[in-house]
């Protein structure tokens, strides 16, 4: 039995706006948030995911995990258009750097609009659950974003707390999530298979991996790494190809309320 979630002091009523970027990485905190009586919805913003068909199943296996925890979901637009002008002039940036800063800003800049909107006080993202993500680069895009509206703040819980990053390869298997091989934006999916291919790996095939008991096992015994696709990661340098398990080394300039 996992400890109950606190709210922070902050908090001015029970509800949370939980930007979720997938099933697998929501999956802990959409359950400890149910079970620790909290009021949360998931909000959906990933513009940045590509293809159209890998954002579909990737937005698709994140209602079906909210369907079945009774959890309200916000399907937001797949205004793609929005990130590519966004990520002009970056589309050659290492991940980990500006171009995912600017990932993080876009996303969770409307999840503090529709929080205002709509009368959440507190938002969060399961971005930060993984270890292989930088916490304070993503806690500094959410401060900065809850910091444009009065009333808003950004939850800066560490979630792979308590076990939170190894109950992601639990659920992952119990749940039998669509395994993403990649973070999602074409960047990524273009780097991810310039490694591949490199390495003598076949690209990546959109909508065939799903997690099983096989598959999980094995990475619990070989990588003992959060749920996301490891099977990328280049070890002599550390480095993978999706950032959603890269380790980012990156300045965090906190946010403040206007």
């Amino acid at each position: 039995m996992t400890q109950k979630l606190k709210l922070p002091d902050n908090a001015k009523d029970n509800r949370v706006l939980l930007h979720s970027c997938c099933a697998p990485c929501a999956g802990d905190l959409m359950e400890r948030m149910k079970e620790s009586g909290i009021d949360v919805t998931i909000f959906f913003y990933n513009p940045n995911i590509h293809p159209k068909k890998e954002y579909e199943i990737r937005k698709n296996e994140n209602i079906r995990f909210a369907e079945k925890l009774g959890i309200p979901f916000v399907d937001a637009d797949y205004d793609v258009q929005n990130w590519f002008k966004r990520a002009k002039g970056m589309e050659w940036e290492p991940e980990r750097g500006i171009r995912c800063t600017a990932c993080f800003d876009m996303r969770f800049e409307r999840t503090a609009l529709y929080a205002h909107e709509n009368g959440f006080s507190l938002i969060s993202s399961s971005l930060g659950i993984s270890r292989w993500k930088n916490m304070d680069q993503i806690n500094d895009c959410g401060l900065r974003a809850a910091s444009h509206y009065d009333g808003v703040d950004y939850w800066t819980y560490n979630w792979r707390k308590e076990g939170g990053a190894a109950r992601m390869y639990e659920i992952a298997k119990r749940e039998e999530f669509y395994k993403q091989e990649y973070c999602g934006c074409i960047f990524s999916l273009r780097d991810s298979n310039d490694w591949r291919v490199k390495n003598g790996r076949e690209e990546i095939k959109i909508g065939e991996e799903f997690y099983g008991e096989v598959e999980i096992d094995k990475k619990l015994t070989v990588t003992k790494e959060p749920a996301c696709s490891l099977d990328v990661l280049d070890k002599d340098r550390g480095k993978a190809g999706h950032d959603s398990c890269q380790l980012a080394s990156l300045p965090m300039d906190k946010g403040q309320k206007k």
